[in-house]
């Protein structure tokens, strides 16, 4: 009797100390990855906010005469497929997560090409909608860059918790995946060149 007494209590203990450390792991994994969709949507909410003074921003610069409307054309078309491209934090892949950075890029780079053509048209530029437009959308690329920033550290200190051992068996058992960080954009790599 005593030694089934023995032998039982052997097992209890042998299962807590297994059950203990799973069920701390499996909830902190559950924080980190609640804390990375939340910096997700707060991702989302930037990029969202600078989509939203796109419209403003094209229809302040329409007014200008002989502006090119090519370059408003591309801006639009732009924004219009950065609205299509959504992600669900909960299934974020790399390769969807590529596919958000590279519209995403795309308004970016078209932005940037009609700010630029602007500065031919100092009447436009001189007006207080523009100026007070330009100065959102700065503030609004700011913002974009903090929240990418934090994003990756909460993604940097999930996917090192997950991966470490043996919190990384329980997240193979719990189905908890590596998330992908933003990555800087392709044309990041290349010297730009300055012709005088």
């Amino acid at each position: 009797m005593r030694q089934t007494i023995i032998i039982i209590g052997v097992i209890l203990v042998l299962a807590l100390l297994t059950v203990v450390p799973m069920y701390n792991s499996y909830n902190k994994m559950v924080v980190y990855d609640e804390q990375v969709k939340a910096s997700w949507s707060q991702v989302e909410n930037v990029y969202q906010r600078r989509l939203d003074l796109i419209p403003n921003l094209v229809n302040t610069v329409k007014g200008a005469a002989n502006f090119e409307k090519e370059t408003l054309t591309q801006v639009m078309e732009a924004r219009a497929k950065a609205t299509q491209v959504t992600i669900d934090p909960s299934k974020m892949t790399k390769e969807n997560f590529e596919q958000y950075q590279e519209a995403q890029g795309k308004v970016s780079s078209s932005l940037s090409r009609l700010l630029v053509s602007v500065e031919n048209y100092p009447q436009l530029r001189a007006t207080e909608s523009f100026k007070e437009l330009q100065s959102q959308l700065e503030g609004t690329e700011n913002r974009i860059a903090v929240e990418r920033r934090k994003f990756s550290e909460l993604v940097m200190e999930y996917n090192a918790y997950i991966r470490k051992f043996p919190k990384n068996i329980y997240a193979s058992w719990f189905n908890f995946k590596e998330k992908p960080y933003f990555t800087a954009e392709k044309e990041a790599a290349k010297a730009p060149t300055v012709k005088f």
